[in-house]
């Protein structure tokens, strides 16, 4: 597909998802990379009670609760 019919496609809110190849595609700043952290017992049972009253995983709430730190910790500087 051509970038006009591509763009034109878009702009008047038909599905271009056919012509995109998603096997390929990537989130910048997104990539995953492992760690291991070691938390004494209670915040562990804080955290999954936390996590079961929200309806998450452990690792989500983690996961918010450092990128929500990190982004107010940005924009106190």
């Amino acid at each position: 597909m051509k970038a006009k019919k591509f763009d034109a496609d878009f702009d008047n809110g038909k599905s271009v998802a056919r012509a995109l190849d998603l096997s390929k595609a990537r989130r910048p700043l997104q990539a995953q990379k492992r760690v291991n952290v070691d938390f004494p017992t209670w915040m562990i049972e804080s955290l999954d009670k936390e996590a079961s009253r929200l309806g998450v995983t452990r690792q989500s709430i983690i996961k918010v609760w450092l990128a929500e730190r990190l982004e107010q910790s940005a924009s106190n500087k």
